[in-house]
């Protein structure tokens, strides 16, 4: 049964936009990934293994994993990357995920189903044709990937032609995200990634007639030398291309933490202003093209999976963002990969020499996570409920986690009556409702429930959340 989609319009006042111009977590977890500690290592991720796999009903997992290796640097890029022309270090790299593989089936006492894979980067396609084929063989030795289960993976288009997309459907692979960034020459070419347009349109159209269920597009707003009139040209290539989903993401200029930052000139920066006015035009412009607004920073055609999943409730977050994935157990492999599995998180080794060792070790290579308190959980489902659904039922949150709410909440409540006078949430002794409106604050609003939040100190760590 579906319920009442929420089609946020796309009227937001630029004082309401600048308010709201604050750093926040994303989400992908709650509690987020700089709360793990190290007293969480692999013997803890091992021990609810176990548990998992005592289970009389085996639930299928999701599986992630890092390939860190790019040949070019992109200077906006804060991923977790090894830029590189030598492949060998792609084969090598297989014979340590193959090591972290056979770890787990040591563990699980069967074959687990697995119902959706995600590669991610670096660039996946860093990885030849045979040595893809190789890890998906790899993975079947020990998991059992579904027939028709969702496998889905990043990819460069300067890296790919028509043949490797085939290579990739023959593989099973049925989504792609392409990282196109900006379609603008002048702001290719000053966070060195150029590609031409004309090659994304033929990569987006072989992919069409290959059978992917899915193609999205990631852009990047706030990038050097993007303006308002540039980006609304980049705007009009992407409703031209009209892709099922679109990534549309903040840059998040950190040169202090990035060092490929570095090589970007600030003073070539839009400044706050004009990036909200282009994420204040992409809003509009998608909207009257009939994409669905699902959170954040993501957009999706209305028969894509992710706006069915949106109009019955089923949306989740994750790791890779939102999904319409059920919320399950996650295996991440790979260099500083992170896995959930039951009440925990844990995050692998994030360099080669360190994540190597572990194995060499015959160790997970884990170097911390986190075993969630009871609050943790209770806090979780309601930051998730928010920012998947957009609304919290009290009576399900008490029979769920077995509180008062408005006991348990009552200063969080009490704040919420500040976004309720913004006109950006509705507080009944039943629900509490994001609007319309609130639905792109839907971060600020999520973050009044996270109690690890407290001090603007803390925040800063994070990127801006508009």
């Amino acid at each position: 049964m579906e319920t009442s989609a929420m089609t946020p319009s796309a009227e937001l006042p630029i004082d309401l936009l600048q308010r709201f111009d604050i750093n926040g977590p994303r989400y992908t977890s709650y509690p987020t990934a700089d709360r793990f500690i190290e007293a969480f290592d692999n013997s803890s991720l091992e021990s609810w293994l176990r548990v998992r796999d005592l289970g009389t009903r085996v639930t299928p997992l999701s599986i992630y994993i890092h390939i860190p290796f790019c040949e070019s640097l992109c200077h906006y890029c804060a991923c977790n990357k090894i830029i590189t022309h030598d492949h060998a270090r792609g084969a090598a790299y297989l014979q340590d995920l193959q090591r972290e593989i056979d770890h787990y089936r040591r563990i699980f006492k069967t074959r687990i189903p697995v119902s959706h894979l995600h590669l991610g980067g670096g660039s996946p396609t860093f990885l030849s044709d045979e040595e893809l084929g190789q890890l998906v063989a790899m993975l079947n030795t020990t998991f059992n990937l579904e027939a028709g289960g969702e496998r889905s993976i990043e990819v460069d288009p300067r890296t790919v032609n028509r043949t490797r997309m085939e290579a990739l459907a023959a593989l099973g692979f049925n989504r792609v995200s392409f990282g196109v960034q900006d379609f603008d020459s002048d702001v290719q070419h000053a966070v060195h990634r150029v590609q031409s347009t004309e090659q994304v349109f033929e990569l987006v159209k072989t992919s069409r007639e290959l059978g992917f269920r899915s193609v999205n597009i990631d852009l990047i707003y706030g990038l050097p030398k993007q303006s308002d009139e540039s980006f609304t040209r980049t705007l009009q290539t992407l409703r031209e291309l009209r892709p099922d989903r679109i990534a549309l993401y903040a840059y998040a200029h950190l040169p202090a933490r990035f060092k490929p930052q570095r090589r970007i000139l600030e003073s070539e920066l839009p400044d706050a202003d004009a990036k909200l006015r282009m994420i204040r035009s992409a809003i509009r412009g998608l909207l009257a093209d009939g994409y669905v607004y699902i959170g954040m920073d993501h957009f999706a055609l209305p028969d894509d999976s992710l706006s069915v999943a949106k109009r019955q409730g089923r949306l989740h977050r994750n790791f890779q963002g939102y999904t319409d994935q059920p919320d399950g157990d996650l295996i991440g492999l790979g260099v500083s990969a992170i896995s959930k599995i039951g009440p925990t998180y844990s995050q692998n080794a994030k360099t080669i020499a360190e994540y190597r060792d572990y194995l060499d070790q015959d160790r997970l290579p884990v170097i911390k996570g986190i075993e969630l308190s009871a609050e943790d959980i209770t806090r979780r489902a309601v930051i998730m409920a928010l920012m998947c659904q957009g609304r919290v039922s009290i009576e399900a949150m008490e029979i769920a986690h077995l509180i008062d709410f408005h006991t348990v909440f009552a200063s969080e409540m009490a704040e919420m009556r500040r976004y309720e006078e913004l006109g950006l949430v509705e507080c009944t002794p039943e629900w509490l409702q994001v609007t319309e409106r609130g639905w792109y604050f839907v971060r600020a609003i999520a973050m009044v429930f996270d109690r690890y939040l407290q001090s603007s100190q803390e925040r800063n760590r994070f990127s801006r959340i508009l």
